[in-house]
């Protein structure tokens, strides 16, 4: 079994926030895949498809972004789903907007959402897709990634979720070695 996680907040008012990275990649996902969120586990909305002998879930957490470990501890404990079979999709400041990275493990980088599931699985050999947000000025962090992205941006916006969502295609078929020596 496999589970790729997208990061971001619940309900309507973030929905096309840049903190919301994750949910949109994992939604471009989702309808490649046929595969509707329509299952709930605790604070966690989720897809599941069937994939050969294996299934793949899609996660959204909807306990907002700083409590996103414990839904995917929940799901990960219920279905027996091991560390190595999960890939985590989130937003990141420290790469400019159009740009996306894979990585094999690594500490939160300041991430609130990848700290708490770090903090919640106990590792950081965690499998991750960063998809760049661009940085803000100092002091408007927590304005910045709760702000829509611009009219401006959506075009490139499109083109970095689908290469995303590609990414994460070859992180399920191919691995996380091949994902990145394509990707990165």
């Amino acid at each position: 079994m496999k589970l790729i996680i997208g990061l971001g907040n619940p309900g309507l008012r973030y929905a096309l926030t840049r903190h919301n990275a994750g949910f949109l990649t994992l939604d471009l996902l989702a309808e490649q895949l046929k595969a509707g969120f329509n299952k709930r586990r605790g604070f966690a909305l989720y897809a599941q498809k069937g994939r050969g002998e294996e299934r793949l879930f899609l996660l959204k957490p909807q306990s907002f972004m700083n409590l996103s470990g414990r839904p995917v501890r929940e799901l990960l404990k219920f279905y027996k789903i091991d560390l190595k079979d999960l890939l985590v999709i989130h937003d990141d400041m420290d790469l400019p907007l159009g740009q996306i990275r894979l990585r094999r493990s690594g500490s939160s980088g300041g991430h609130k959402g990848m700290e708490s599931i770090i903090q919640q699985l106990g590792s950081d050999r965690l499998d991750r897709l960063k998809i760049g947000i661009g940085h803000p000025a100092p002091g408007q962090v927590i304005d910045y990634v709760l702000e829509p992205f611009s009219r401006e941006e959506l075009p490139l916006l499109e083109e970095t979720l689908y290469r995303a969502k590609e990414a994460a295609l070859t992180w399920l078929e191919e691995g996380i070695t091949l994902a990145m020596n394509k990707y990165n």
